[in-house]
């Protein structure tokens, strides 16, 4: 029988299990953010890609950052301003896009909740070593590179 030929054994398919890996590492962040913050992932991630600078960014920068589509980016950024924790103006050069940025109260929530990720980021990691960490670091940019490069052919 061929590979070709072959049925598909889900628990050995890459895709489901980067995906399921990828599902439940976020269900244990959402908790924690959840009951702690009362942020959802997708908020904190645009939370999060804009505590990594100083500088406003434009949504769609949010939205090429995390990856989300625009509907989810669209509703996390407005229950945010909603909250009080992001700044929405519009952009002076085109008046259908948007600047985003954290409000004070955004940047002291975006300071406690980092040690927080880090933390559990460590707890996930804790079986592995330097070494393991490093090449996971690298093969998942390279899948992410070539999933990327697939997708936009």
């Amino acid at each position: 029988m061929s590979a070709a030929e072959a049925p598909l054994e889900l628990g050995r398919f890459l895709p489901y299990r980067l995906s399921v890996t990828a599902e439940c590492m976020s269900r244990v962040f959402a908790e924690s953010y959840e009951r702690r913050f009362g942020l959802t992932i997708p908020e904190w991630r645009v939370m999060a890609v804009l505590g990594e600078g100083e500088a406003p960014r434009p949504t769609q920068g949010i939205i090429e950052a995390t990856e989300m589509d625009r509907v989810k980016v669209s509703r996390a950024v407005t229950r945010l301003v909603d909250k009080g924790l992001v700044i929405r103006r519009t952009a002076p050069e085109d008046q259908r896009s948007q600047i985003l940025a954290l409000s004070r109260k955004g940047v002291a929530l975006y300071r406690q909740i980092v040690p927080l990720a880090h933390a559990l980021q460590a707890e996930l990691t804790a079986g592995l070593g330097h070494e393991e960490l490093a090449l996971l670091d690298r093969m998942l940019a390279k899948l992410h590179a070539r999933a990327r490069a697939i997708g936009a052919g």
